[in-house]
């Protein structure tokens, strides 16, 4: 049942509770925040199959399918890991004034700072195996100094304390907890969350799981839509804003609707005064460098890249847009028929996000020769690949929109070699794809024996302006380590938001944070539950948000096994 939209009259009284309680929040000893996070991590736990269940109703998900593991994945489950590693990220700053680095500090050729923050214990390197993840500091940080840049809400507190408005994601469970549990914990400012009204549902289920929080007058959720939402970007109890949407909504709240938000903007002439911070979402690209692939290694990266678009039935800001090859490589056409025998085997899902009808349409209008898969009942979508597009047609609504529903692109470039390519490439993602959220590259382990490609991996890592960059596995990866801060690339700004501003999952709360890298194994064995090709899935991700939930041996051992037989 969705709840009904809050009244201003209640909004006024939430806001006012809250207003009371800032001060406190800001000041609260932070053994008493671990306090309350044990509490939550023992809530959330209790509501976690409740909130699955609620979530796959709404979704047109069969219970106790595979598909059901984005459910447990994209909700309790990352809630559960957030909150476990925010705890000993606490724990940390309560004995020596920061959080710890799990792993090593290194500068790069570029003088830039990176560290190394996944995997952040041992548990982390039994799961992800092969996986790793650095956050790259934005230039000017010196390693020396990188301590400075950690939990900088716990060196110098808010006089007074700020209450922060989270504006919620509607596609994923877990994002507008998680962008609370970053203001709350992070940055020290109490919370209104307002759900969006996709996933309004969760609302009561979210404030069971952080009943504690509001107990103590910290959190608050309300609901409502876009007029809920302007009157709570516009009221002098709101200090600041976060985001999760699209650039439209962004410039809505910022610069206001219509011509005259569009004049405003042109003239920089922004209606709020405000601190906004935003994930905006991205056309993301998956760059295929071209190599000596075996049939295995085609099958394994068709469900890698098709994985990426089917999961939540495209509906993610991160999900795989457009397929970057190189024009000349005997492999591309090869890759492309996997993708297609695995989408045609995939069934359709339910469209559950509103529009997505309507912006599947208009990229089949766009794009009439693409391929369909599927035959979609009422409500559903057929998966679409438009395969063959024109790198030179940089307007086309593949590379300028994110498509946010089940549409995935290819496209070709002519180079001599896979150096020239990577480069190519780079320039291509950077100039003509809208977004800096996320990108990835696929590259074979013979490939980079060859010392002219593996520097030319490094330098598309380094060139890619995006806030997260993969190698060889989904980007996704990014948003679920939760050490890896999550966000567009470094140096947006309201004007120019493109993916937005600011990061959240940042445990090891950090300040100057430029992007993060992740880094996974060519092929995995065991199939990650991402994959649709995990037959086991909904079980193994199951095991794995117990396991967050209370760590131990027993359980890593379950989780194990039923990987194994995924």
């Amino acid at each position: 049942m969705m709840p009904p939209p809050t009244s201003r009259e209640k909004l006024d009284l939430t806001l006012a509770e809250l207003a009371v309680h800032k001060g406190e929040w800001a000041t609260l000893a932070t053994s008493e925040r671990c306090a309350l996070i044990v509490r939550l991590r023992a809530d959330v736990g209790r509501v976690a199959e409740h909130w699955v269940a609620a979530a796959v109703r709404a979704k047109g998900i069969t219970p106790g399918t595979p598909t059901e593991a984005e459910e447990w994945l994209g909700g309790p489950y990352l809630v559960l890991r957030d909150l476990r590693f925010l705890q000993r990220a606490l724990s940390e700053i309560a004995r020596r004034g920061r959080p710890n680095l799990p792993g090593r500090v290194t500068t790069l050729p570029s003088g830039q700072v990176a560290v190394r923050v996944f995997p952040a214990d041992a548990y982390d390197r039994v799961f992800f195996r092969g996986f790793s993840g650095d956050v790259w500091m934005e230039p000017g940080v010196t390693a020396e100094a990188l301590p400075q840049t950690q939990a900088l809400a716990y060196r110098e507190p808010a006089p007074g304390g700020k209450v922060a408005l989270v504006l919620g994601a509607g596609n994923v469970a877990s994002i507008a907890p998680m962008d609370a549990l970053s203001k709350l914990f992070v940055e020290k400012q109490v919370v209104i969350l307002k759900m969006n009204p996709v996933n309004a549902y969760l609302g009561p289920i979210i404030e069971e799981g952080f009943r504690a929080l509001v107990a103590a007058g910290f959190f608050r959720v309300v609901y409502g839509g876009a007029s809920e939402g302007a009157y709570l970007c516009q009221h002098a109890a709101v200090d600041e804003i976060h985001i999760t949407g699209s650039d439209r909504t962004h410039d809505a709240i910022v610069f206001g609707p219509g011509e005259e938000g569009a004049r405003r903007k042109a003239e920089r002439r922004p209606r709020l005064a405000k601190r906004i911070t935003s994930e905006l979402g991205n056309v993301s690209p998956v760059i295929v460098v071209p190599g000596p692939w075996s049939a295995g290694d085609f099958a394994f990266h068709a469900a890698n890249i098709a994985g990426q678009l089917v999961n939540n039935a495209g509906f993610n800001c991160n999900a795989a847009r457009v397929i970057v090859q190189h024009a000349g490589w005997d492999g591309r056409e090869k890759l492309l028929a996997a993708i297609r025998d695995l989408l045609g085997r995939i069934p359709p899902r339910v469209a559950y996000y509103p529009g997505a009808g309507e912006r599947c349409r208009s990229y089949l209008a766009a794009h009439p020769a693409a391929d369909r898969f599927g035959s979609p009942r009422e409500g559903e979508l057929p998966w679409v690949l438009a395969a063959g597009l024109d790198p030179g047609a940089s307007d086309d609504i593949c590379f300028t929109q994110e498509a946010f529903c089940s549409v995935m692109a290819e496209t070709a470039l002519d180079a001599a070699d896979p150096v020239e390519f990577l480069d190519r490439a780079v320039a291509f993602a950077n100039d003509t794809l809208w977004g800096t959220l996320n990108a990835s590259i696929i590259v074979h382990p013979a490939s980079l024996r060859d010392a002219r490609v593996a520097d030319a991996v490094e330098r598309a890592i380094a060139g890619l302006r995006f806030g997260t960059v993969s190698l060889n596995q989904w980007a996704a990866a990014g948003f679920a380590a939760v050490t890896t801060p999550w966000g567009g690339f470094a140096g947006s700004d309201i004007f120019d938001v493109r993916s937005g501003i600011g990061g959240v999952h940042n445990t090891p709360m950090f300040s100057r944070v430029q992007k993060s890298v992740i880094r996974g194994p060519f092929r995995v064995w065991p199939v990650p539950p991402w994959f649709p090709t995990c037959r086991n899935a909904h079980v193994m991700v199951r095991r794995l948000t117990e396991f967050e939930g209370r760590p131990s041996l027993l359980k890593l051992a379950g989780i194990l096994a039923a990987a194994v037989r995924g």
